[in-house]
């Protein structure tokens, strides 16, 4: 085998293969790995493939011994996020490394020197080209089974970083829970209260509705209520179409219940689904030839005992005063009636006490911290 390093800019039809395997391929043995659709890596490297955003340009590096890949990152530059900040950052993600200093370091070295060739000061990651990626590195309990929404990543990661002069911006935290049999009694108080104060009500939206003007609703009060939050950039209506494309026929919507006012404005909303971490296990990656079986066995006939809370967003002046209990005290209800035990939550920053306060009834059982690293460049 070839010792010499070679770090490489994602271009050919291999290169893209490659990249998008080589997750798959290094935690192969590592029973705690959930695995990407190779194909959804792939399309990362198509014309447009920012749904159109021309504000989003991307870069993949890949780190190779002779003919072998043994790293991979991604290079973002989010210019309507470093706008909205004020920022000249430039974000990675994707990445992954052999257990080998020079690699890691010659990868986000690749992606500095990208950025540095664009007018940019520094380098932030891991972080997604939207807030709808995944994002931040794993931490901590690395024996825990990944999630579909989340970064998985091998212990000797976060020490690469610090011995490479990478410091942490932010960490969110993802909360572990038992799915309460019995409805808290807080949550059905508080959700009268609440129900008759601001006259509101729960409802469920069809699939012809998010298609017909209400995924704009959606997405609308997710821009509102998401603003303040660490690097966020608004989504745009192409986005948010892709979104509503792309994931709509994964969702039971059921476990979609929205918060809406007299005057139907959804006010308050949770986004959850079933998980497909086993399936995607079971599927290595790849929908075909036979992975769809596993995927559509998860979703439609035989689900895992845990659900993913992909994310709850809040009208902002509406935020601290108990509307998350008219949805949880529905999701409970669903998840008894459905045979889900556990609920995994998306990640929260940890500056976020009024929303991490919310799970104290719900039998919060593990925390997992995820870190966005920073370095000035």
């Amino acid at each position: 085998m070839n010792n010499q390093l070679d770090i490489r800019p994602i271009q050919t039809k291999k290169e893209i293969r490659d990249f998008a395997h080589f997750g798959n391929h290094l935690y192969k043995d590592n029973t705690c790995w959930v695995p990407d659709i190779e194909g959804d890596l792939q399309a990362l490297f198509k014309p447009k493939a920012a749904d159109g955003d021309e504000a989003v340009v991307i870069q993949g590096f890949g780190a190779y011994r002779g003919n072998e890949m043994v790293g991979r990152i991604l290079g973002i530059v989010n210019h309507r996020a470093n706008k909205k900040w004020k920022t000249h950052t430039v974000r990675f993600g994707i990445f992954d490394f052999i257990d080998d200093l020079e690699v890691s370091k010659a990868l986000l070295n690749a992606v500095s020197e990208w950025g540095r060739e664009q007018g940019l000061d520094n380098i932030q990651g891991p972080l997604g080209a939207t807030d709808f990626d995944k994002e931040g590195m794993l931490v901590e309990n690395f024996d825990m089974l990944g999630s579909m929404s989340m970064y998985y990543n091998a212990d000797y990661y976060p020490r690469h970083m610090e011995q490479l002069g990478y410091e942490k911006a932010v960490d969110w935290l993802s909360i572990h829970l038992n799915i309460p049999k019995e409805l808290p009694p807080r949550y059905i108080k508080t959700a009268g209260i609440v129900k008759k104060m601001l006259k509101v009500h729960v409802r469920y939206l069809t699939a012809a509705e998010v298609n017909d003007g209400w995924g704009k609703k959606v997405f609308d009060l997710l821009n509102e209520a998401y603003a303040p939050l660490y690097g966020f950039s608004a989504f745009t209506r192409e986005q948010a179409q892709h979104f509503i494309s792309a994931y709509l026929p994964l969702l039971d919507m059921r476990m979609m219940p929205v918060v809406v006012d007299e005057n139907d404005n959804i006010v308050c909303l949770a986004i959850t689904m079933g998980s497909l971490s086993h399936a995607l296990r079971k599927a290595k990656g790849r929908v075909w030839p036979f992975g769809w079986f596993h995927l559509l066995k998860a979703l439609k006939w035989k689900h895992e005992d845990t659900v993913e809370m992909l994310l709850i967003g809040v009208k902002p002046e509406l935020q601290g005063i108990g509307l998350t209990s008219l949805v949880f005290l529905e999701l409970i209800k669903t998840y008894n009636a459905l045979g889900y035990k556990y609920a995994i939550t998306g990640p929260q920053l940890e500056t976020n006490v009024k929303e991490l306060s919310q799970w104290k009834y719900l039998n919060p059982e593990l925390v997992m911290r995820r870190r966005c690293w920073k370095k000035v460049l």
